[in-house]
């Protein structure tokens, strides 16, 4: 019998089994491909999941450099979000890589830490009982088998088989925009400058992530300058002509022919040098949908199972599966606290939701007419306060949701992502925090130079880390981090701290 049988061995299902492998849970992963998805999905990772693979030690193996940094501008709806004015309170991070390579460097992990990921297996059925969950697949080679385990998570997609064999409904809606995507060779028409903008011949020099018309919105990319990424998307139906249909192959043609129509101007669309992976990509709609609920008995939904929008998912699905191995693992020991597998639920629907309001809210932005030019126009004026930047980077960043921690320091409330620390231990070195969460174990950052929380935590020692030492500018303390980066606690009332240590992490 396994611990735990995951359903989809995407983004979401290979960080889950990571983060359970971590916490010594035995998971197995079923994916239906036999290989992985050489197509290029998402492009990139925003806000403070950029900071969560840093505390796994996955920041620089993405790509990264050094420590994250924040970002000193970005863009909402493709209205300019001037961040610097936020100084340390910028909670947007950015991380240009591409799904295909993130999916590499977690198969990876995977398998460094043991996981078992098998592929060519398509998932039939599951049925539950109280204490496990039998799981019907068929292989490449056509054998049924069953899988058996404590407990079952679908990270199969936004068609999830899991959610819907668990009756679990999975209301929203969708937005008629037709939505292009092409990766394309360098072209002689184009030429990309400093600042995120880029000039096109017979146009002149735009924004190259969002430049919105009133016929659509346009954005040229340079993540990697041999195969830019060209995207429009399109409201209104094509006037005249044969349009494909949702079901027809993509073609550089039509992509070119959408461009025109969005920008003006004809752009000859270079095919991406040989051998490297391409793009044709066309969507006619936009879904926004999120389970009614997360978990049916031993059945749990993360990532796009749980929630689809033309928006951040892939940001919240990596922090579902942050937020919900460590409690399953609890509760696979016998360790989980009343109501610890219930806030997984709890906790990340309420993010899901925010996801889908912001994401909306940004499509509903760049949307044509004269009437969304005028909300534009007053929207950029708002955000010249301070107070609204960071209000709508907290939201593109995830960092506006606060899960219910109880009470705590009042110059450092519970339940948001911790910030950033150096700490400096007894025995001279000084680490970054994320270096002391690389293991996915909750840690105690002790700077109360010893006033009793050594003896209060120490019944769970064998489950918490305890680090004692000094930090500049911390925001309490003490501080009580759970596995998935959020502050349970802070403060120095050894009290206090008892009770978040009994109510996140079990009896002492």
């Amino acid at each position: 019998m396994f611990d735990v049988v995951i359903v989809g061995g995407g983004p979401a299902g290979l960080f889950l089994a990571c983060e359970l492998r971590l916490a010594g849970v035995r998971a197995l992963v079923l994916e239906r491909r036999a290989e992985p998805d050489p197509a290029d999905k998402a492009h990139g990772l925003a806000g403070q999941v950029v900071r969560l693979l840093d505390h796994r030690g996955l920041f620089e193996r993405c790509g990264g450099t050094g420590a994250p940094e924040p970002v000193p501008g970005f863009f909402y709806a493709g209205i300019p979000l001037p961040l610097h004015v936020l100084g340390e309170d910028n909670p947007m991070y950015l991380l240009p890589v591409n799904q295909r390579d993130l999916e590499r460097v977690l198969a990876e992990r995977a398998a460094e830490l043991g996981a078992d990921v098998r592929r060519g297996w398509d998932v039939l059925s599951f049925g539950q009982t109280d204490d496990r969950v039998d799981v019907v697949a068929r292989g490449s080679d056509g054998t049924e088998k069953t899988f058996t385990a404590r407990y079952l998570v679908g990270c199969d997609g936004g068609n999830s088989l899991i959610r819907k064999r668990a009756g679990i409904g999975f209301p929203g809606g969708t937005d008629d925009v037709v939505d292009r995507s092409a990766l394309i060779g360098p072209s002689e028409r184009t030429r990309f400058l400093p600042g995120g903008r880029v000039v096109i011949d017979g146009l002149g020099e735009i924004p190259a992530m969002f430049h919105r018309t009133e016929k659509g919105v346009f954005s040229l990319l340079a993540h990697d300058p041999r195969r830019p990424l060209v995207n429009t998307a399109e409201w209104e139906e094509r006037p005249a002509g044969d349009f494909p249909g949702p079901g027809a192959p993509m073609t550089l043609t039509e992509m070119e022919d959408s461009v025109e129509r969005v920008i003006g101007v004809r752009l000859p669309l270079n095919p991406p040098p040989e051998g490297a992976p391409t793009l044709l990509r066309r969507l006619c709609h936009r879904n926004y949908r999120q389970a009614d609920r997360y978990r049916h008995g031993r059945v749990f939904l993360a990532g796009d199972a749980a929630h689809v929008s033309h928006g951040p998912t892939l940001n919240a699905a990596l922090q579902d599966a942050a937020n919900l191995a460590w409690k399953l693992a609890a509760a696979v020991r016998g360790r989980a606290a009343e109501g610890l597998l219930e806030s997984y639920e709890t906790e990340r629907h309420a993010a899901g939701e925010r996801v889908l309001t912001q994401t909306r809210a940004a499509s509903a932005l760049l949307a044509p007419g004269t009437g969304i030019t005028a909300l534009r126009r007053l929207f950029a004026e708002l955000l010249r306060s301070t107070e609204n930047v960071h209000m709508i980077a907290a939201a593109m960043a995830g960092a506006d949701v606060r899960h219910d921690m109880g009470e705590a320091h009042p110059a450092a409330p519970t339940g948001w992502f911790v910030p950033p620390l150096d700490l400096t231990t007894g025995d001279g070195r000084t680490r970054r925090l994320a270096e002391l969460l690389c293991d996915a174990r909750p840690v105690l950052v002790d700077l109360t130079g010893g006033n009793g929380l050594s003896a209060t935590v120490e019944p769970w020692l064998d489950r918490v880390r305890h680090v004692a030492g000094v930090a500049d500018a911390a925001p309490a303390p003490a501080l009580l981090i759970r596995p998935d980066g959020y502050v349970a606690w802070a403060g120095a009332d050894p009290d206090g701290l008892k009770t978040a240590l009994a109510r996140w992490f079990g009896a002492g």
